[in-house]
C-alpha cells in the first residue's frame, strides 16, 4: 500500500509568532493578502495587531471581517465578492485567515472559488480538488480543528443543510502562524469543543482504516499533548504552557487526519451542525464515547494504544484495561467540560427523531463512515443516534 502525505510548507510556533508575518509572506510569494476573518478577532484587537505587522512590513491589504460560525456558502460568496473587486485596481495574491475553524475554512473555500469559479457544491466529494488554489496562510486562534494544516474544508448548503465536505490539495494552507498568545482569551466552552474536537481528530487518524506509519505518529503526538492538558487550560484558560500544547496537539491533530481521514464520528458529527446549529466540536464530543465504544471490538489494539498515549494506563497495560480507562476517561471528560447531551442542548425531540434517518444518509455520503474500524450500516448510525440522545 501506498501512501500521499500532504503538509504546510511553512509552519511558524511560538509566542509572538504572529509578528513575522510579514517574512513569512515573504517566503509565499504574497505581497497583497487579503485577511478572513470574522467580527470577534477584531473586537479582541488580533486584526489590529495582524494589520500593523503587515504595514511594518510594507505590505498593503484587504479585509474580510463577517465570518460566521460554520460558515454556510452565503457568507462564503459575500468574502468572495471583495476578493475580486481586488485592492486598488490589483487582484488579491493570497489570502490570510485568522480565528477558528470557520475563518479558516472560509479562506480555504476562497482559495478554490477565486481562480477556478462555480460554487462549493461543486467541489465537494467524491471529487478530489488537486488543482492548484491560491496560497492560504492560517493564523488559528482556537486549538481544535487543525484547519491550518489539512486539505479540508467543510461549508454548509444553507438550501438543504448539508454540510459539505469538500477535500484536496487546493485546500491545504502553504503556511501556518501558531501564536499561543492568541489563544489565551478563549472562554472555556470553546476551549473544551475545540479541544474535543482536536482529540477526536486524534483518535481518529490513528484507528482510521486509512492511517500509516506517518499519520500515526502525528497522531499519538497529539494525544499525548491534548490529553494532560486539555483539563487545565479549560480550568486556567492563562496557563500558557498547557495553551501552548494544545495548540501544537491540534496541528498534529489536523496533519494526522489530512492524511489518514476522520471515521464515524465526524461522519455523524456534521449533519448533527448543519441541521441543529451545534458547534462542530460539541457535537464530536457528544458522539465521541458512544462511537468508541462500538467501535472497539474491530481495533482493541489501536484504541488501548491511544489509552496508553494519553497516559491513562502504563504502557504494559493489556488491550482490555486500557480500553476500558479509554472509555471511562471519555466519558469523565466530557462530564468535567460540561458537554450536554443532544436533548440536554435543547435540540427538539419530535425533528431529531424525524431527521435521524437523513443525518445517517448523509453521514454515510461524506464517506467518512467508510474509514472507521468497524463500519456500519444506516440503521447502525440510526441507533447510535437514539444512544447518544440521552
Amino acid at each position: 500500500m501506498t501512501h500521499s502525505l500532504v503538509l504546510p510548507r511553512l509552519i511558524r510556533t511560538g509566542s509572538g509568532s504572529l509578528a513575522e508575518i510579514g517574512k513569512l509572506l515573504a517566503c509565499c510569494g504574497v505581497s497583497r493578502p487579503l485577511i478572513v476573518t470574522d467580527p470577534t478577532m477584531v473586537s479582541l484587537g488580533y486584526v489590529g495587531r495582524l494589520t500593523a505587522a503587515l504595514a511594518e512590513a510594507g505590505l498593503p491589504c484587504g479585509l474580510f471581517s463577517e465570518t460566521e460560525p460554520e460558515p454556510t456558502e452565503t457568507s462564503v460568496v459575500a468574502a468572495e465578492a471583495i476578493l475580486r473587486a481586488g485592492l486598488d485596481g490589483q487582484a488579491f495574491d493570497g489570502l490570510v485567515a485568522l480565528g477558528g475553524g470557520s475563518a479558516i475554512d472560509t479562506a480555504k473555500a476562497l482559495a478554490v472559488l477565486g481562480p477556478h469559479g462555480g460554487r462549493m457544491r461543486d467541489y465537494k466529494v467524491p471529487r478530489l480538488v488537486d488543482e492548484p488554489g491560491m496560497p492560504v496562510i492560517a493564523i488559528p486562534t482556537t486549538a481544535g480543528t487543525g484547519s491550518e494544516a489539512t486539505r479540508v474544508t467543510v461549508i454548509t448548503d444553507p438550501e438543504n443543510d448539508e454540510k459539505m465536505l469538500c477535500m484536496g490539495l487546493a485546500f491545504m494552507p502553504v503556511a501556518a502562524i501558531l501564536d499561543p498568545d492568541l489563544t489565551l482569551s478563549l472562554p472555556s466552552r470553546v476551549t473544551a469543543d475545540t479541544g474535543i474536537d482536536a482529540l477526536t481528530h486524534a483518535i481518529e487518524a490513528y484507528v482510521s482504516r486509512k492511517a500509516s506509519p506517518f499519520s500515526d505518529q502525528q497522531a499519538l503526538a497529539a494525544m499525548r499533548l491534548i490529553a494532560p492538558n486539555l483539563r487545565r487550560a479549560f480550568h486556567d484558560g492563562q496557563d500558557a504552557a498547557a495553551r501552548e500544547a494544545l495548540l501544537v496537539g491540534a496541528c498534529f491533530g489536523g496533519i494526522a487526519f489530512s492524511n489518514a481521514s476522520v471515521a464515524l464520528v465526524h461522519g455523524m458529527s456534521r449533519p448533527i451542525g448543519a441541521f441543529f446549529h451545534v458547534p462542530h466540536g460539541l457535537s464530536n464530543a457528544m458522539l465521541l464515547p458512544a462511537v468508541t465504544a462500538w467501535s472497539i471490538p474491530a481495533a482493541p489494539t489501536r484504541y488501548a494504544d491511544c489509552a496508553r498515549a494519553m497516559g491513562l494506563v502504563g504502557e504494559g497495560a493489556g488491550d482490555e484495561l486500557a480500553n476500558g480507562a479509554l472509555l471511562e476517561e471519555l466519558r469523565g471528560l466530557n462530564a468535567e467540560l460540561g458537554v450536554p447531551t443532544p436533548t440536554g442542548f435543547g435540540i427538539e425531540p419530535a425533528r431529531w427523531q424525524q431527521l435521524r434517518p437523513l443525518m445517517a444518509e448523509q453521514a454515510l455520503a461524506s464517506g467518512s463512515p467508510g474509514n472507521n474500524p468497524r463500519i456500519p450500516t444506516a440503521d447502525e448510525i440510526i441507533a447510535l443516534y437514539d444512544e447518544v440522545w440521552g
